[in-house]
């Protein structure tokens, strides 16, 4: 059954960021069952469908976000003949490790502090510390052309922090389950590896709302290597981190209206007054136009624009 629709929804309560304008409908889907009718309907009616699970890899537009927006509540997870999960993709990604690891499966470590849901973790195809989400995948249930069909983990596309459901011809399909296959493991040695990543991850992020890491790292082996002060692993790895270059180029602190880079972390995002999706908007792109002109690279976002950005992209 479907649920109901509310129109002029603001979106700010449901993102990270705090930040951003309003739904033109929107809807919540509590269970696996009510997003696919949900998003069956909308695929009937032609209406752009954007999905939301805990909104913290997104920035929606301040003109908002035409269309149908579906919050996806549906959060089941099941695990099948001891080493295959099943999951609605709205459940938190961090849940899905720690019932991975009570099952006595590893390798959603690297989960532990990401505060998204999976659906996103896929869309992003998130990861951490050499680990990505996409690596345990066996098949997706996907919702396409008004069918539900399972396929493989290929249709999505994914390469580093990206999949083909991020891009700007991506199709009008949403994830609904996923199945994975997890290795055994050693529950102690998983809770100690994810308390230490947590803990890392404390260190690093500051209290303001934020999205997380708002830049892609950087994949040059000529740039990592012109680096003096690069750590010679990153230099091995050919990865630049993107913090790494935005403090280089003197811009923790950097500030626009209610927006300000994070002085802790120089890849985060901060906002600290209020801050407009276009100030936010802003801000990132003289980090992107200053970062260029010192290392001539130019940075990609993490964060997905959400919504109706004419007024300011072209």
């Amino acid at each position: 059954m479907r649920p109901s629709i509310q129109k002029n929804v603001s979106l700010k309560p449901f993102t990270t960021l705090k930040s951003g304008g309003m739904a033109e409908m929107f809807v919540v889907a509590r269970n696996h069952d009510e997003l696919l009718d949900t998003v069956l309907w909308a695929q009937a009616e032609n209406l752009p469908t954007t999905i939301l699970g805990y909104g913290s890899n997104v920035l929606p537009s301040d003109d908002g976000v035409p269309g149908l927006t579906i919050l996806n509540r549906a959060q089941s997870i099941q695990i099948e003949r001891n080493v295959i999960v099943l999951a609605d993709t709205g459940c938190a990604f961090q849940e899905l490790f720690l019932k991975s690891v009570q099952a006595g499966l590893r390798g959603l470590e690297f989960a532990v502090g990401i505060p998204g849901s999976l659906g996103g973790a896929l869309v992003s195809n998130a990861g951490a510390y050499r680990s990505c989400v996409s690596e345990f995948l066996t098949s997706l249930e996907v919702i396409q052309n008004g069918r539900v069909d399972w396929v493989d983990p290929s249709w999505m596309k994914f390469s580093y922090r990206d999949s083909l459901l991020r891009r700007p011809d991506a199709p009008q399909a949403v994830v609904a389950r996923v199945k994975m296959q997890l290795p055994r493991g050693d529950s102690k040695r998983s809770y100690d590896e994810a308390r230490e990543y947590q803990r890392q991850r404390i260190g690093k992020q500051p209290p303001s709302p934020s999205a997380g890491s708002f830049f892609k790292n950087v994949n040059d082996s000529v740039l990592a290597e012109s680096l003096e002060t690069l750590p010679v692993s990153l230099k091995a790895a050919s990865i630049v981190p993107a913090g790494y270059l935005i403090e280089a180029a003197g811009l923790k602190g950097l500030r626009f209206g209610g927006a300000m880079m994070g002085k802790r972390h120089a890849n985060f995002v901060l906002n600290i007054d209020n801050a407009s999706a276009y100030e936010i908007y802003r801000l990132t792109t003289i980090v992107k136009e200053k970062v260029y002109a010192r290392f001539g690279v130019m940075l990609e976002e993490e964060v997905l624009y959400l919504g109706n950005w004419k007024r300011w992209k072209d």
